[in-house]
Formats: structure tokens, sequence, C-alpha cells
């Protein structure tokens, strides 16, 4: 006995509630494949990325000696005890005042000097909020200090802004 197309079963609705479940079943592989394939997302963006290049062209320009590229003086950063206020006014960064009793970051930005091997033996381990290895874009400049305490050719100005 055989069957004739009429009387076989599928409907138009059939079709059309397997195809639908079928895209939908796609569309949802399509989308959850991404996360798949990037398990480290960055909060950081290029906006933070630039912001931190400008500020450590900024920080070597305004402290440079004029004597040789990229050599800053050491005497604004280690006699005048580098503030969170002089940071602000020597960079253009957005604060709540310029006093230094009720000064608030609104950009949040680290600036240090580290030795070339990454510590950050004397004399400046940090000027900004506290950087807690958060998420945060930076960039450094190699520079060679001019200043007593510095005894080392190069030190790596480093900028961290989140």
């Amino acid at each position: 006995m055989s069957i004739s197309l009429r009387d076989r079963g599928q409907t138009t609705q059939d079709f059309a509630i397997g195809i639908g479940v079928f895209i939908l079943a796609v569309a949802f592989v399509f989308s959850f494949l991404p996360s798949i394939v990037t398990p480290y997302d960055s909060s950081v963006g290029s906006a933070e990325t630039a912001q931190a290049d400008r500020i450590a062209d900024r920080v070597v320009q305004n402290l440079s000696t004029g004597d040789s590229p990229n050599e800053i003086d050491g005497t604004p950063i280690v006699d005048d005890k580098w503030s969170d206020a002089q940071l602000a006014n020597l960079t253009g960064l957005r604060s709540t005042t310029s006093d230094s009793d009720d000064f608030v970051h609104i950009d949040k930005v680290n600036v240090t000097i580290q030795r070339l091997n990454g510590s950050t033996h004397p004399p400046v381990d940090g000027v900004g909020p506290a950087y807690e290895d958060q998420p945060a874009a930076s960039s450094a400049r190699i520079v060679s200090v001019e200043y007593s305490g510095f005894d080392e050719p190069a030190y790596r100005l480093l900028v961290r802004v989140w």
C-alpha cells in the first residue's frame, strides 16, 4: 500500500515551525560563539590608550631638560614631592580643585618611574591614584633622569589610565 503526497502528514505549518526553530538555533550559536572565542574581554578602550600616550608625551615634554631626547629633570619629581595637583597641572588632567588638600582626580591616572628591570626602587613609585592591578591602558617611555638619586642611565616612565 502506498501513501500519496496528500496523505503523508506534513503540513505547511509543520514546515514553518521546523524552519523557524532551525533559524533560531543557528542565530543562538552565532551569537554565543564570539564569547567562546574571546574569553579575555578588556574593558579598556582605544580612548584610554590614546589618553595614556598623550599624558606620557606631556610628562616627558614638560619635564624635559632640553639637553638630549627623553632626558627629564628629576628636581620637580623628588624635591617638590610631585603631588596629584602638580600632575594634573603638568598634564592638563581634569580635577575637582587645584588645591592639594581637597584634590580629587576625575581622570584616573598613575605615573610611575621604574628601573628597567621593573622595580620601583627610589625615588618615584607612583603619582596619582593607586594602581591596584585593575584593567588599565598603559604607555611607557624610556627616559633618563637628571638628578643625583637616579644612578642608572635609563628608566621607564609608565603611565596607566583607567
